[in-house]
């Protein structure tokens, strides 16, 4: 199982949206609702470009952001962050049946260790965080890594993605993908089966889904 975390598994696309905000205005500006939404599941390097683009400051020094950033995300972060529904409850039963587990997400590692003390260090065989990999999400780099790292064929994994960015990564890597929307409507996509929740999925409804892709 590959698990994505940010409005996947957790609720922190908020926490970010808060973040990115105040970064807009620290540097002068304001944050327009379409940049945002653009940077959703997208890597750091990504975002950053964005919000240069988007208050029309090219010059900006990016790793000083990234470090003005990455210290406010750590604070709200260590507050606690809210699971989505249907998340807990899934990772726990895929842990409970012995399955093999990867979180694999854009965010990177200094702020995956804090999100980890909400979603339990425990629960992962595996963690591939965006700032480890060759290539960051579209690119497959980060599940195919995850799966490698895991000992399990691609073919065999399930991917649970929120955002299109990530679905396209799931899709190129060859794993089976189930995509749950958080802050982006997810339109039907072929290789993705869509829900609304994790709400009701488990390890066996998991299983289907991947004779259902294979078959």
């Amino acid at each position: 199982m590959l698990f994505d975390m940010d409005g996947t598994l957790v609720d922190s696309e908020k926490v970010w949206d808060v973040a990115l905000h105040e970064l807009a205005a620290h540097a002068g500006g304001k944050l327009s609702e379409s940049a945002r939404l653009a940077m959703i599941g997208s890597s750091m390097a990504t975002s950053m470009r964005i919000l240069r683009d988007d208050l029309g400051q090219p010059h900006r020094d990016e790793a000083a952001d990234v470090a003005w950033l990455e210290h406010r995300v750590e604070e709200l972060f260590a507050e606690g962050l809210v699971w989505r529904p249907g998340a807990m409850e899934l990772l726990l039963a895929v842990r409970a049946a012995g399955l093999p587990t990867a979180l694999v997400t854009s965010t990177g590692r200094r702020l995956v260790e804090v999100a980890l003390d909400t979603l339990g260090r425990e629960n992962f065989d595996v963690v591939v965080c965006g700032d480890e990999v060759p290539a960051p999400k579209p690119d497959p780099a980060p599940y195919r890594t995850a799966a490698e790292l895991l000992g399990v064929p691609i073919a065999d994994c399930v991917a649970i993605e929120d955002s299109p960015t990530g679905m396209a990564s799931a899709i190129a890597s060859g794993a089976a993908v189930l995509a749950v929307p958080a802050e982006l409507e997810l339109p039907p996509t072929d290789g993705v089966h869509l829900r609304e929740t994790l709400v009701g999925v488990d390890p066996s409804y998991l299983g289907a889904l991947l004779a259902r892709v294979t078959a």
